[in-house]
């Protein structure tokens, strides 16, 4: 048969998590393709309605500052203009920026799905152009102005004003660039026929000025389209995260209902099994015995001694699966009592002993003196011992020796080793051993008979005991089997029970 590739057995197991993964990157970009092709800024539809909401949130929260600015430059003004001259253009100013709150409010309102983003763009750009005329207004008011100090007021006055409209605009350029517009094209018209040394230099600091303004908003919108861009992944990731997240737990829940629903249907079955079993070994047993009993029939009676010993087989198979089955369901009830550790290892090693004599193997039992008795289930110890000690007679060679001890663990609990001078195990294949029905390269070449549950069923025994089974081999260096008791499990260490109150005597 040919090799099964590592890929087949993870197209069997489901779909390839690479494949997945860049699936859903072919799809994302599709998707982010799509949405800037539809888009009049070349970003996608989120992008641009996360702009324009932070344009928003930018210009209603710095209307008290423009506010504020405002009425300062308007006293100043007062101070070369008439102030009803001042009065007016001031609330030319503040209706402006009163518009630019209510058209933002207005955008803040609505839903994100009925937002038609190209006209809200070219309103706020408007508006912006509408506010930055207002500003500018300021500069025909001065025209006439030949008072010391009166160019350099509304000069400043403006490059602030600018500068507050590109840190508050930034996030929509065209915005900026309606803003600044009539503010550029208002001081060039003031100092256009100026041609002494101060006039000069203010010109040009101003327009040195605006070119450093339209440098830093266009630095200001990329640092906002990057920013936006790294939280929509970051977001993105988590949104994987959680799906991904729901997704496992929804499997574990899946695989711990099958696995639930295997083990009632193993338990079930095994009793249903049982029942035929049983009348096949006793009709089995009957031929062997009493039909084919004389020398004329010794081939049947051999076949039926294949017949019972097949059912026997069978039968423990069965015993096995019920017993792993109840485990796993979390049904097995143990009967616990005192009892002692080495006389338990004392009777399995009498019960295997001619197992191993027929393959002349030497048992040797050494435990620590006076060891205490533990609180245990008899039946679950005797049957991990005896599992144990079975597979050490049943890979250990012709010859070999086995050993086994009964002591104190450096906690304070008590432990059972059996250690053989077999083949021993590979390291590879010890998580093999330890699976359900799994069988390594050794039981398989030597065709030993096995399910493969003993060493499951031992480690499932222990833990219902709160103990630990550790299983260490080396190829050509035999196998050291270990089944430790917690120290809570040791009689010594119990607590004693409280004593009944003694009742009154009747007078």
């Amino acid at each position: 048969m040919a090799e099964v590739t590592a890929e087949q057995v993870q197209r069997g197991r489901g779909p390839d998590p690479s494949a997945v993964a860049r699936r859903k990157l072919v799809t994302r970009e599709v998707r982010s393709a799509r949405e800037r092709l539809t888009s009049s800024t070349g970003l996608e539809r989120a992008f641009d309605n996360e702009l324009l909401r932070v344009f928003a949130q930018y210009r209603i929260a710095g209307s008290a500052g423009t506010l504020v600015l405002a009425l300062g430059v308007a006293a100043a003004a007062c101070l070369w203009l008439p102030a009803p001259l001042v009065a007016v253009w001031a609330g030319i100013v503040l209706m402006s920026t009163l518009i630019i709150v209510l058209m933002a409010r207005r955008f803040l309102a609505k839903a994100p799905e009925e937002v038609r983003l190209t006209l809200w763009r070219r309103l706020f750009a408007c508006a912006e152009g509408m506010h930055g005329l207002a500003w500018a207004l300021l500069l025909l008011l001065f025209v006439q102005v030949d008072a010391p100090g009166a160019k350099v007021f509304v000069t400043t006055a403006l490059l602030v004003v600018s500068a507050l409209t590109v840190m508050l605009s930034a996030t929509i350029p065209i915005a900026v660039y309606a803003g600044l517009t009539p503010i550029i094209m208002g001081i060039m018209v003031f100092f256009w026929d100026r041609r002494d040394m101060d006039s000069v230099t203010m010109a040009l600091m101003a327009a040195s000025a605006q070119l450093f303004f339209i440098f830093l908003a266009n630095r200001l919108y990329a640092s906002s389209v990057a920013s936006i861009t790294f939280r929509a992944e970051k977001d993105a990731l988590i949104a994987e995260l959680e799906t991904a997240n729901a997704n496992s737990d929804e499997a574990r829940r899946k695989a711990e209902e099958a696995n639930l629903a295997k083990s009632r249907f193993l338990a079930t079955m095994s009793h249903e099994l049982r029942t035929p079993l049983n009348a096949i070994l006793g009709f089995s047993e009957v031929m062997k015995n009493e039909i084919f009993g004389g020398h004329a029939n010794a081939a049947y009676k051999e076949y039926s001694a294949d017949i019972h010993g097949s059912g026997q087989h069978l039968l423990n198979l069965i015993n096995e699966i019920l017993d792993l089955s109840r485990i796993e369901a979390g049904k097995y009830e143990l009967n616990e009592e005192a009892l002692s550790l080495p006389s338990i290892v004392d009777d399995c090693q009498h019960m295997l002993a001619l197992r191993a004599k027929a393959k002349g193997q030497s048992i040797r039992a050494l435990a620590e003196p006076q060891l205490p008795r533990v609180w245990a289930d008899e039946r679950a110890i005797r049957q991990a011992v005896l599992n144990v000690l079975s597979n050490a007679i049943k890979f250990t060679p012709q010859g070999g020796e086995i050993t086994i001890k009964v002591g104190w663990t450096a906690t304070g609990g008590q432990y059972v080793s059996v250690t053989d001078n077999g083949p021993g195990i590979p390291e590879n294949e010890i998580p093999i051993v330890m699976q359900s029905f799994g069988r390594g390269s050794l039981a398989i070449k030597t065709a030993e008979q096995g399910s493969g549950l003993g060493l499951p069923i031992v480690k499932g025994l222990i833990d219902l005991h709160g103990g630990g089974f550790h299983l260490k081999s080396k190829p050509r260096a035999g196998t050291e089997v270990t089944i430790t008791l917690p120290a809570e499990r040791v009689m010594d260490t119990l607590a004693a029970l409280p004593e009944p109150k003694a009742k009154p005597r009747a007078a």
